[in-house]
């Protein structure tokens, strides 16, 4: 499979199958970029034990020498990368039942995926899911067992849909700073809706800046959906609009406020970035309609400025 649009994944029955389906399909389409290959090297050989699996078995020394070696595979994680994912109400947006996809949706694939790549660079990931307060954190591990749990917590997250739950990322993100010990690769999927005015953003930013002070390196996710939350593409008809976190309801026609709206929205898109810069944060926006490489090639390309 080498095309990674969600409408190729109408439904979801098997996370981690699907994950590795995404994966395999951006590294087919990786063709002959730096990362194509993910080869893992291994640390020193040992002698063979009858009985044991062939697979490790290193051919070429046993035509140089007669003797069977295993590879042995050095142990310590290349990287530890924690996965963090705003599950509030406003994540679950678009909630029409034709979208192909929600925000919420889109980041549980992402991470899916995500530890998909970090187990095949024997790479430990850790999982964090928060609203206002963190829901589940859990550190970061390379091991089979470890895995399947993340997925778990994923896939109990996807048949999750509160209503009227805000967000704090601020206070979530100073507890991972406090919890995550090891210097980490930290990535956050969000909205960042609940860091719209001053206030919030400092706080936001003031987290942030703890992470990076406990020499943390950070990815920031800007999931959207871009054409309705940035562009604010809709007829030019009366609508009624609900806040998701709060339930608070305004009806008006979509044209007498969307060049306001789409100024501020560009404010505040221009002022996230701004912060980011400033704390050596990679700001990347994830727009919902479009496919997974706009999440797995900057993760690589991080990756390989930290190893």
């Amino acid at each position: 499979m080498t095309m990674l649009e969600q409408q190729h994944f109408p439904e979801i029955e098997n996370l981690e199958l699907l994950a590795k389906q995404v994966v395999e399909g951006f590294i087919i389409g990786l063709h002959k970029s730096p990362f194509h290959g993910f080869s893992v090297e291994f640390a020193e050989h040992r002698l063979y034990n009858p009985g044991e699996s062939t697979r490790h078995l290193d051919w070429k020394v046993y035509a140089r020498t007669g003797k069977m070696f295993i590879k042995r595979f050095e142990e310590e994680t290349n990287l530890r990368c924690q996965l963090v994912i705003d599950a509030s109400s406003s994540m679950y947006f678009p909630k029409d039942e034709n979208a192909k996809t929600n925000k919420l949706r889109f980041s549980i694939l992402s991470a899916a995926a995500l530890i998909n790549l970090l187990k095949r660079q024997r790479d430990a990931a850790g999982l964090t899911i928060f609203t206002d307060e963190v829901l589940v954190n859990t550190e970061a591990r390379s091991s089979y067992k470890h895995q399947q749990i993340l997925y778990m917590h994923l896939e109990n997250l996807l048949k999750q849909s509160p209503l009227n739950v805000k967000t704090d990322a601020a206070r979530c993100l100073h507890e991972i700073a406090d919890t995550v010990h090891k210097r980490s690769m930290i990535i956050l999927f969000s909205d960042m809706f609940d860091n719209i005015d001053s206030k919030n953003s400092d706080d936001l930013f003031s987290a942030l800046q703890h992470l990076k002070y406990n020499k943390h390196e950070v990815i920031i996710f800007h999931v959207v959906d871009k054409s309705k939350e940035l562009e604010f593409e809709f007829e030019n008809r009366p609508y009624q609009f609900i806040d998701m976190e709060t339930g608070d309801k305004v009806k008006l026609h979509s044209n007498q406020v969307k060049d306001f709206y789409v100024e501020q929205m560009k404010k505040f898109d221009k002022e996230l970035k701004l912060r980011c810069g400033q704390y050596k944060i990679d700001f990347v926006e994830a727009d919902i309609n479009q496919d997974f490489r706009q999440v797995l090639l900057p993760f690589l390309t991080k990756r390989s400025k930290m190893m």
